[in-house]
């Protein structure tokens, strides 16, 4: 695997001059994990059951324990995380670089192997997927990196997460789950403004469509988890959330990890999304 920058072989660059700066301070790693975590997990798609608890921790990040047992009980990251931590000799499955390298990407996902990745979706999904995990895991040999977007793109669509429909729920599903970056042109409220790609279907691959203007949340009464916005910042999306603001170096990582998984998994003879989207 070769994913040692954003300027890979896709030829893909940060491409971050009318982007704007980061805050000063970067969360610590519960507290970065929860902001990505909260969007599904108050929707009921992930994690433990009560989300209010959880937006509130992740808005206030002092409580960074407590961040720590949540986060062990979201079962669609926490194995990526475990990987990624393994993979680097890193202790804590938590460490900021660990988180960060999952929901948006960096040089940690170089250093997992082929083989390990394939171990681990194995462990979790095969006896799951039954005849389809071989579909599933051939994503990895493709070029796949153990990025969020490759468990959206590889992984989500052998499992029966998703309902058919070119431009219903399945594409709703995959195009929200999805890390995406976005630009803030306006906020008013608890609401932003932004522009943003979207994923769209061409018939028979995954691609990234024209920006378009969309409507996200950024707090709920004021609370968030990221204050100051202002036009031109560039933001990650979870679902309908800002969950971030993104340095000119994360939001290549970004652009670069949804490249490298939508080629993939379009590369296979038989890509997931495919089977999904046109049943």
């Amino acid at each position: 695997m070769t994913a040692s920058s954003p300027g890979g072989s896709l030829g893909l660059g940060p491409e971050s001059d009318c982007w704007g700066p980061r805050p000063a301070a970067d969360p610590p790693g519960p507290v970065l994990f929860a902001r990505y975590a909260y969007p599904p997990n108050s929707l009921g798609y992930c994690g433990p059951g009560d989300p209010s608890a959880l937006l509130e921790a992740a808005a206030d990040g002092t409580d960074v324990v407590g961040l720590g047992h949540l986060a062990a009980r979201f079962e669609g990251a926490w194995p990526y995380l475990q990987l990624l931590a393994a993979c680097s000799g890193i202790d804590d499955p938590l460490d900021r670089r660990v988180v960060e390298a999952y929901w948006v990407g960096n040089s940690l996902l170089a250093r997992v192997p082929d083989s390990a990745l394939t171990t681990s979706l194995a462990d979790r999904f095969e006896q799951r997927a039954g005849r389809r995990f071989e579909s599933l895991v051939s994503a990895v040999p493709a070029g796949g990196v153990p990025q969020h977007s490759f468990h959206v793109f590889a992984v989500y669509p052998w499992l029966g997460l998703l309902r058919a429909g070119k431009d219903g729920p399945a594409m709703d599903v995959l195009d929200r789950c999805r890390i995406r970056w976005g630009r803030i042109e306006s906020v008013q409220g608890d609401m932003a403004s932004v522009t943003s790609r979207p994923l769209t279907f061409d018939g028979s691959r995954l691609v990234l469509g024209p920006e378009q203007p969309e409507v996200v949340r950024c707090s709920v009464e004021g609370t968030g988890f990221v204050g100051d916005l202002r036009p031109g910042d560039a933001v990650s999306l979870h679902w309908d959330w800002v969950c971030d603001r993104l340095t000119p170096t994360a939001l290549g990582w970004l652009r670069y990890c949804t490249n490298r998984n939508l080629a993939a998994v379009n590369s296979l003879p038989e890509p997931g999304p495919a089977v999904v989207c046109d049943a």
